[in-house]
């Protein structure tokens, strides 16, 4: 029942609630439209749910801050409202569809060093340009370790609203939530130069708990197949 019922994010209620109001107003004027209501309702509640996660906690992990698929490991510069400068670095995406949990977690200890909005574009979140054209909410950390890193909500097609629970200078633990988009999104993590990425396009992540990389390893980027 634990997988079940879990908490709902307190973002998705008034929505919620929306959703319940609209549903009676339906069924009270044709019963088969009010069932319709009825199972939007339950979505609208499956949508917001946000289940507990456990953390790898070691020192050097950097945990994916999204559930989802990745579906780009490349390099490129991270956005320049962040100011962290104009070269390339690791960069993993993963993309988030209508039925994944949408609470995104920190991805290691540290203190958000600068969180920048900018309006945009509402393109396939898939698509690489939407990383530049979308609209996003971006956010620098100064990690517990010493390194500087990104991870950026990045608005989709059908997703109308970033929101972001942290302000700059407060300190997150890893896996602990900072915000949501809906509905349907992505999120980029952008990774200190050097690093190797652990994951594979097309695998599926949940956030606070699959490891996008060990900032202590030497092991080269990893590969995968489809079996």
């Amino acid at each position: 029942m634990k997988t079940i019922l879990v908490p709902i994010n307190r973002a998705g209620w008034p929505f919620i609630a929306l959703f319940a109001v609209i549903a009676s107003a339906m069924g009270y004027y044709a019963e088969p439209l009010g069932w319709i209501g009825l199972v939007l309702t339950l979505w609208c509640v499956y949508f917001f749910r946000d289940p507990d996660r456990v953390t790898p906690t070691r020192p050097g992990l950097v945990i994916a801050p999204a559930d989802g698929r990745v579906c780009l490991v490349d390099e490129a510069i991270p956005p320049a409202e962040l100011e962290m400068g104009d070269e390339a670095r690791p960069r993993v995406c993963i993309f988030m569809n209508v039925f994944n949990v949408h609470v995104n977690r920190a991805p290691m200890d540290g203190t958000i060093s600068k969180i920048a909005y900018r309006p945009g574009k509402f393109l396939n979140a898939e698509l690489d340009k939407a990383s530049e054209f979308n609209e996003r909410m971006s956010l620098s950390m100064k990690t517990t370790t010493g390194h500087d890193i990104a991870f950026v909500q990045i608005a989709g097609l059908v997703a109308r609203r970033i929101v972001c629970q942290v302000k700059e200078g407060d300190f997150l633990q890893a896996g602990q939530r900072f915000g949501l988009i809906r509905f349907g999104s992505r999120v980029d993590v952008y990774l200190p130069k050097g690093t190797a990425p652990m994951l594979c396009v097309g695998q599926l992540t949940t956030a606070g708990e699959t490891v996008v990389a060990d900032l202590e390893s030497k092991e080269e980027q990893r590969q995968g197949e489809v079996r």
